[in-house]
Formats: C-alpha cells, structure tokens, sequence
C-alpha cells in the first residue's frame, strides 16, 4: 500500500468534517425546535403549564411553519447520518 493511501485513511477528510458538522449543528437545532412546539395535552407538556393555553380550533400560521422547518431539518439531520455512514462504510 502507498504511503499517500495510509495517510489519507488516517487523516478525516474534509466531506467528513462537514457532515460530522452538519450532524452537531442539526441535533442542537432539532432539539430547540421541538420544544417549541406547543404540547397535544397530557404528559409532561401539562405539568410545566403547557396545558394553560386554549386552541382556537387550528394550527396557527407560525406553527405551521415550525413543523415545517422541524421536517426540514430533520431530514437534513437524517441525510447527515447516511452520509457518515456511506463514508465509513466505504473507508473499509
């Protein structure tokens, strides 16, 4: 095996610096988004006070989009990690 193989496989490259980043930056951001989602009743949305708030009926506009830019990055998120995963399956 070359000398330049070797190093290549032990040093990261940069595709797998960038979706290691995309992984970190999409984890911290699904987790805001999801708790600012509103709670459906019950459980533990309740026992901090998010059952106070009475629907009118629908889904606000800005929820909406919340759920919206939820799936969007979770599928970001999702792509990340199948990105990873090619990768180290193809370092082998």
């Amino acid at each position: 095996m070359p000398a330049d193989a070797a190093d290549r496989k032990e040093s990261p490259t940069t595709v797998k610096i960038v979706f290691s980043l995309l992984l970190v930056i999409t984890s911290l951001l699904l987790i805001v988004l999801i708790l600012l989602h509103k709670g459906k009743g019950g459980g533990l949305s309740d026992m901090f006070g998010g059952g106070v708030s009475s629907s009118l009926g629908g889904s606000s506009i800005a929820e909406r989009n919340l759920d919206r830019i939820t799936v969007a990055i979770g599928i970001l998120w999702a792509a990340s990690i199948l990105g990873l995963g090619l990768l180290a399956k193809a370092a082998v």
